[in-house]
């Protein structure tokens, strides 16, 4: 019998909660030991806190450092932060001590161009250390780079990438609720959206992901965000939108190539929203287009897709990898 892969979870958030109970599910994988810098969470039994079974005591600790002083792992799955400036240190400091990382940093989906700096520190370290560094999730991560990628396998020649993501973000829990907008005046979302973070996080990244797939260099990324406005009262389960406030996001983000818009990804999360759905369309030879009728809800599929890549990553070579390095069809279901 193959002995399960050693896990270290490090961030319980609701996507790190979701993670582990998806490892828990599986035989492939053992749930070692746990960090979180919520004071109310260190000392706590990880097994109790996602209700798994056994009497066997996962412990959460405070600290990376105290985790990493107190199990043997042989990877470390990371879900604490959005930003590179916040993960680096941490990734770092699970790398020196030889692990490989699995993370759903967005921003460290593909921070080469915008961050290529702290992208350079991770990946000599990773080198030095001889493990791989990865992150991923539903978005940035696949539905916007990673499976237009794999549908492009199929044409012979490809113009133009268009993405539409289109979510009823009632559907989705309380924080993403909450950064998406829901409840706030035009000028609190305006506010939000000056002081940086706000919305969905990840949408430049996606456009470079995808273009680097593609071998594309494109001239330049943008990105634009506005908000929906409520035409009619909506209520979620955590929160109460009344007309005339804003209801969600439309975000829409364009790489351009040649002086051409080469690939545009609309992202659009609307509590309420009445047809949500995920659109890939390929423009080129031929004309390519997958759809989802209802969309992918996107924590189950970033828990998913984060369990899965962790056997790619501990295979991998070192270095700080992205979806754009693998091949398409490499992820598998995991046991």
């Amino acid at each position: 019998m193959i002995n399960p892969i050693r896990v270290l979870q490090i961030g319980l958030g609701d996507i790190g909660l979701a993670i582990t109970q998806i490892l828990a599910e599986r035989e492939s994988y053992e749930l070692v030991n746990a960090a979180d810098i919520d004071p109310a969470l260190a000392g706590s039994d990880l097994g109790q806190l996602v209700g798994l079974p056994g009497d066997r005591e996962i412990p959460v600790h405070g600290s990376i450092s105290e985790a990493l002083s107190n199990t043997q792992a042989d990877v470390a799955v990371l879900t604490t932060s959005s930003g590179m400036e916040d993960i680096t240190p941490q990734v770092l400091e699970l790398v020196e001590s030889g692990l490989p990382v699995v993370s759903t940093c967005e921003e460290l989906v593909y921070p080469w161009r915008a961050n290529p700096d702290l992208s350079q520190r991770i990946d000599n370290t990773a080198r030095e250390r001889s493990v791989a560094v990865l992150s991923t999730g539903v978005n940035p991560g696949f539905l916007m780079d990673f499976l237009p990628v794999v549908l492009t396998r199929v044409a012979r020649r490809v113009d133009a990438v268009v993405v539409e993501r289109v979510q009823d973000a009632g559907t989705r829990r309380e924080a993403f609720q909450r950064k998406v907008g829901a409840g706030l005046t035009v000028r609190q979302f305006e506010e939000r959206v000056a002081s940086g973070g706000f919305g969905h996080v990840g949408l430049t990244a996606s456009i470079e992901l995808l273009a680097a797939g593609l071998g594309w260099q494109l001239d330049e990324a943008t990105e634009t965000i506005e908000p929906v406005i409520a035409e009619q009262p909506q209520r979620t389960e955590f929160i109460t939108v009344e007309s005339g406030q804003v209801t969600g996001v439309y975000q829409v983000g364009k790489g351009i190539k040649g002086g051409k818009e080469v690939i545009t990804l609309i992202f659009r999360a609307v509590a309420g929203e009445p047809e949500p759905y995920d659109r890939v369309r390929i423009e080129g030879s031929p004309v390519l287009e997958s759809t989802f009728p209802g969309g992918v809800h996107g924590d189950v599929a970033t828990g998913a897709i984060t369990a899965n890549a962790i056997p790619l990553v501990m295979q991998s070579p070192p270095g700080l990898r992205t979806m754009a390095d693998l091949w398409p069809g490499c992820l598998g279901s995991g046991g």
